[in-house]
């Protein structure tokens, strides 16, 4: 496939905040754009914006947490949707909470959405990347998983790990034309602060935008097939809240 041809992306946590913006940052790229989230009508809602800009668009619902149906969902969607070129992982689960007050099932709930069902989609599509020798998976981190917190502990692990599957990932999938980015961002002004496993109160003024993390997420996705980005930090100016 040469890079003039139309390509699409498929984006998680896609119908509000990155992925939402992402999104739509795609479609003015000329990306076609497949729309993952849980909730229908915000999905619908983002999908229609895509189409506004003349791209093909199409939301799936599809409930990330359930790990063990992700890869097969991913795969469904892939056929239905056609070969996905990019992959952005980007759905995820603030979290709150020392680590001696954190249960085992909100841990596991955190590892699930947060790590294990990024493995299960990059799962999804890594073997029609493979087979088409080309490809691009940007997994969303956050300056979480270079930098540990208090109270953000299973949140933190969460982002670490995903840091190092990326890492690895890339190694592994290099040979096979497949190239991977992992986006550590600051703290965005997303919904994830309004998360009711998430209790903090900051100013959320200072923080970057939705927007700007899509702008950076966009760059990367579409730099000369010869190149990549390895990783990418991105921080509001103001510093680390």
């Amino acid at each position: 496939m040469s890079f003039e041809q139309k390509q699409r992306a498929l984006i998680t946590g896609a119908s509000s905040g990155i992925g939402k913006a992402t999104a739509l940052a795609f479609a003015k790229a000329g990306v076609d754009v497949a729309l993952i989230g849980r909730s229908v009508d915000k999905l619908e809602a983002t999908a229609q914006a895509a189409r506004h800009a003349g791209v093909k668009a199409k939301a799936y619902s599809l409930d990330l947490a359930c790990v063990s149906q992700v890869q097969e969902k991913i795969q469904d969607i892939n056929h239905d949707f056609g070969d996905i070129d990019i992959l952005v992982n980007n759905a995820g689960i603030g979290y709150t909470a020392s680590l001696s007050e954190t249960s085992l099932s909100d841990w596991q709930r955190v590892m699930d959405l947060n790590l294990t069902s990024v493995f299960q989609c990059i799962m999804g599509v890594l073997p029609g990347m493979r087979d088409r020798n080309r490809g691009t998976i940007i997994n969303v981190a956050s300056i979480a998983g270079k930098q540990a917190f208090p109270n953000w502990g299973a949140y933190c692990v969460s982002k670490a790990g995903l840091i190092a599957l990326s890492q690895t990932l890339a190694q592994e999938e290099r040979p096979y034309g497949i190239r991977v980015t992992t986006v550590c961002p600051g703290a965005v002004n997303t919904e994830l602060w309004e998360q009711e496993t998430v209790n903090v109160n900051f100013d959320r003024s200072k923080m970057l935008t939705p927007e700007i993390v899509a702008q950076s997420i966009v760059h990367a996705a579409l730099l000369p097939q010869q190149a990549v980005i390895d990783e990418l930090t991105v921080m509001p100016s103001a510093g680390t809240l």
